[in-house]
């Protein structure tokens, strides 16, 4: 039965775990080297996002220092950047390529970045998505295996628990365009006017670079998971 399809499982999720486990390897080694460099004008993560900040019009957005590791986002419904407080209160490479790329959340958000405002469209729908879809997918998956009389309501139930989590896979694809579109506001801002040498824009470079590393691998790994889910359906209906 589908419970005990380990290898087909494997099969679809093995390149993401491997690709995840790849970037998070990245992203510790450049963080940890980087945040172990000191810039030289000085300024420390938010020193360098309120510089950022108000270069770009963007005064009345507030900068608060949160718990945590990475734990750095912009929150566009409060108007409100969140920086850990590795990044908040250092005075690093890494913490100006964090503060700087958190930033560029804020200029897509003055903008009304289309791919920005998709995603932030996508979250409650995505929270019902990644927790439920699964569930009802597999309760549905499980009736349409009973009896024969229950094939047909099993599959349309998993089917709408696929649509379900489908959502996250569409969400991890409209995160990479923002991910990244962030990350070159970061680097052109920090390269032009943010007082660095050369070297300390190759680190940041290598910074952000791991850092979205890790976005392309949990879109890889949510259509992954679709493509297994999908497969677990329409082969097993295929089948019977």
């Amino acid at each position: 039965m589908f419970f005990a399809n380990y290898g087909l499982y494997l099969l679809f999720s093995l390149p993401a775990i491997l690709l995840g486990m790849w970037a998070q390897i990245k992203i510790k080694s450049a963080y940890g080297k980087y945040s172990r460099i000191a810039t030289s004008n000085g300024l420390t993560g938010a020193q360098t996002a309120r510089r950022m900040l108000d270069a770009n019009g963007l005064s009345d957005v507030l900068i608060e220092e949160v718990p945590g590791s990475l734990t750095d986002h912009y929150d566009p419904r409060s108007k409100t950047l969140r920086l850990s407080q590795d990044v908040y209160r250092a005075n690093s490479v890494a913490a100006a390529g964090v503060a700087a790329h958190e930033v560029g959340h804020a200029m897509q958000d003055q903008k009304d970045y289309l791919p920005l405002q998709l995603r932030s469209a996508m979250v409650p729908t995505v929270r019902i998505g990644s927790t439920l879809g699964p569930i009802v997918f597999m309760a549905g998956l499980f009736l349409s295996y009973l009896s024969s009389a229950s094939a047909n309501f099993g599959f349309n139930i998993a089917f709408f628990g696929l649509v379900l989590f489908a959502a996250t896979a569409i969400f991890s694809l409209v995160t990479l365009p923002v991910e990244l579109n962030a990350s070159r506001r970061a680097k052109a801002w920090l390269a032009s006017t943010g007082g660095l040498y050369t070297q300390e824009m190759t680190g940041i470079n290598k910074v952000l670079d791991a850092a979205a590393l890790t976005y392309v691998a949990a879109a890889v790994q949510s259509i992954g998971t679709l493509l297994y889910y999908a497969f677990l359906l329409f082969g097993g209906r295929r089948r019977r």
